[in-house]
């Protein structure tokens, strides 16, 4: 290598460590009082922080995973953010080394243990969130907060004692505005929560509140406007103090025990927009001042003992957005005044005691989307959807349990083009499928279960592009099952997930074990198909395997024959398979144990034979699900080494013993006999021996 380039080789190595030296020069690590206790803070992690670099004393922490660090020269910590990295361990004292940090997010982890004291006292500290972990912590009643701290949440883990007598104990300690301790396991309010006087929004719900809650503990909390209290067990009357919470914007009382009737002290809550009281025991009529009021957008009194007329002055009430006011004791004709409240969007008067039919003047309210009526002894199905049908932009359509014993009206001209929940069960209608339904191709949900409907099922249901819950159950449908129902977009590979129907409010389905469940969106309900308790006859379509994000299958007690077809294997996510009490013959598909989130499942009273696939889910089925199939054997029904022919005794078959083969024998026999009778040398002086000795050995061959 020539002379040249090995100087410029030389320059350039010159130049180039230059340069590093000054980056380098350039580079302060952060303050190593803040570098040692995030050092002691990692070492009780399982796994390490990724992306720390973890007992390096020279490194710049800053430059870590979640760490952030102020401008200053002395580049001291200020921001631990944390949040959702799987972290698992327990929070050493160390880190309140952190003597300058403002903000610690720890939330949504797998963190245990206890929570450090001091940590509520750090002086700089301004968030903390540590909520959804695993934290089994007494949270001592001396503890005050310190006055820098204005977030608070420790929600969703195990903490437990009283809240609220030290907590702002010291008038510097006041400023904390947001504090959610909800669903977690304390047990006891303390007036001392009074003292929080900046509070702002209080999540207490889901805890062991007991007893009484004094109104007082509400007084001093002039600036609080979210204040949710549901899930816990307070009883008692709900006090009057609450009125004093003149700036509540939201309240959630639901799920506790309250009784007696709701204090008249809304007109205090002007702001009051969203009012939550369901499941409680309040009863009486609701206060003027509610009934009044102009601010509420939501009202939510579902699951009460609330028994009077209902009288809403819709004229004050201009904001009513959602009136749920289902599962009460409330009587009466649905009163037209209803009929004013224009901006309603959901409207719940399920289970009550209502009577009459829907007025005209329902049609006012042009703006539903939501409409629950099931169970309000309503009449004339026929005046009540030529009603409806002008609600354009109505998508849950609930009328269960009513119009007993009437005639589905056919009316080809009845259009509901936006709705996609549609339930119309336990009424006994008399009639069949109507033309109108089918023109309903939004549709997601649909139960006419529990009626007298007759014919056949309709052919066009594949037109429901996004149906995935439809119940047939419990009618007189008769002849084969529409291939349609093989076609089920939503059941083949569209995402129900994304569909999204609100409610508004929650159902509840029970199902065959008596189990009950809340659903509170309707793409909560399992993907469905059941046309059990029909008259329908015919085979089961192979199709059928297509529906991949089928989860129940049921078509127990019709007149279905055939074979099982071997593609249901390729419903994925089958939960449900009830083929019971049909006349379905053949083996049990052995492709069936491929079903592996298969958890119940029915071939009883068939004709199947065979013996029943072993492996999968079927080690865990009952022999209940395969009894009364004379052929089945093995699992846990019938050994099949036990499994015999039974001898049949008939005259028939004893005739076969005597035979041309028996006959055949007995002629040799006999041949045989003389044979070696002469042969033997044997001289016969007397006949009577030879006749003797000859029946001797037929009798023998025939024993």
């Amino acid at each position: 290598m020539s002379s040249p380039n090995l100087y410029l080789i030389y320059i350039s190595s010159l130049f180039f460590s230059f340069h590093l030296w000054v980056l380098k020069s350039q580079e302060t690590p952060c303050n190593p009082n803040d570098l040692k206790a995030l050092n002691g803070f990692s070492s009780c992690l399982e796994p390490n922080v990724l992306g720390w670099n973890n007992g390096n004393s020279v490194s710049d922490c800053c430059t870590w995973t979640g760490v952030t660090c102020n401008d200053s020269a002395s580049k001291r910590v200020v921001a631990l953010e944390l949040g959702q990295k799987n972290l698992y361990g327990t929070i050493c004292d160390s880190i309140v080394g952190l003597n300058q940090l403002r903000i610690l997010n720890l939330s949504h982890n797998q963190l245990h243990g206890s929570l450090p004291t001091e940590l509520f006292r750090m002086e700089k500290l301004e968030i903390l969130d540590v909520s959804d972990n695993r934290f089994v912590y007494r949270i001592p009643e001396e503890l005050p907060l310190s006055s820098s701290i204005w977030y608070v949440n420790v929600s969703k883990n195990g903490l437990f004692g009283s809240i609220g007598e030290n907590l702002c104990k010291n008038s510097s300690s006041s400023n904390i505005k947001v504090l959610d301790m909800s669903m977690n396991f304390f047990g006891e309010v303390q007036q001392g929560l009074s003292n929080c006087t900046s509070l702002q929004y209080l999540m207490i719900n889901g805890n062991n509140f007991r007893g009484y809650l004094s109104g007082g503990i509400f007084q001093m909390m002039q600036n609080l406007r979210v204040l949710h209290l549901q899930n816990n067990s307070f009883s008692g009357t709900l006090d009057h103090g609450i009125g004093h919470l003149s700036n509540l914007v939201e309240l959630d009382i639901s799920s506790n025990s309250f009784t007696g009737v709701f204090p008249d002290v809304f007109g205090s809550l002007g702001k009051l927009e969203k009012f939550t009281a369901s499941s409680n025991n309040f009863n009486g009529a609701l206060p003027t001042s509610m009934l009044n009021s102009p601010s509420i957008t939501i009202l939510d009194l579902h699951n009460n003992s609330l028994n009077d007329l209902i009288n809403l002055n819709c004229s004050a009430m201009t904001k009513l957005r959602s009136l749920h006011l289902g599962s009460n004791k409330l009587y009466g004709s649905i009163l037209h005044n209803l009929s004013s409240c224009k901006s309603l969007n959901i409207l719940n008067l399920g289970h009550n005691n209502l009577d009459g039919q829907i007025p005209e003047s329902f049609k006012n309210l042009n703006a539903l989307t939501v409409l629950s009526l099931s169970r309000t002894n309503l009449v004339n199905l026929s005046s009540t959807l030529k009603i409806l049908q002008h609600f354009k932009n109505l998508t849950v359509l609930m009328l269960s349990e009513n119009f007993q014993g009437e005639q589905i009206p056919d009316d080809a001209y009845f259009q509901f083009r936006s709705l996609k929940v549609l339930s119309i069960a336990y009424s006994e209608l008399r009639g069949l499928i109507p033309p109108w339904l089918l023109g309903c191709n939004g549709l997601q949900f649909l139960d006419l279960s529990r009626n007298h409907l007759t014919g056949t099922i309709p052919l066009g249901f594949n037109k429901f592009k996004y149906l995935f819950y439809l119940d047939l159950s419990n009618n007189s449908f008769t002849g084969e099952i529409p291939k349609g129902l093989t076609q089920l977009q939503a059941l083949i590979d569209i995402d129900i997930s994304l569909l999204g129907t609100s409610l508004g409010f929650p159902l509840f389905s029970t199902g065959i074990d008596g189990a009950t469940f809340r659903y509170n969106n309707i793409i909560s309900f399992p993907p469905t198909l059941d046309l059990s308790y029909n008259m329908l006859s015919g085979t089961i379509w192979p199709s059928f395997g297509n529906l991949r994000r089928l989860h129940v299958l049921n078509f127990n007690e019709n007149r279905l024959g055939g074979s099982i077809p071997e593609s249901l294997s390729g419903m994925k996510n089958l939960e449900t398979l009830d083929l019971s009490h049909n006349k379905l013959s053949g083996k049990i598909p052995e492709s069936l144990v491929q079903l592996s989130f298969l958890s119940k499942f029915s071939v009883a009273y068939n004709e199947l034979y065979g013996e029943i696939p072993m492996g999968g889910q079927f080690m865990t089925f009952p022999s209940s699900s395969f009894e009364r199939n004379n052929g089945l054997c093995g699992g846990p029904y019938i050994p099949c080494s036990l499994q015999q022919t039974p001898i049949d005794e008939s005259p028939s078959e004893a005739m076969t013993v005597f035979g041309p083969q028996f006959g055949f024998g007995v002629a040799t026999g006999f041949v045989l006999t003389i044979i070696v009778c002469f042969m033997s040398g044997w001289v016969l002086p007397r006949e009577t021996t030879f006749k003797y000795r000859c029946f001797t050995s037929k009798s023998s061959h025939r024993d």
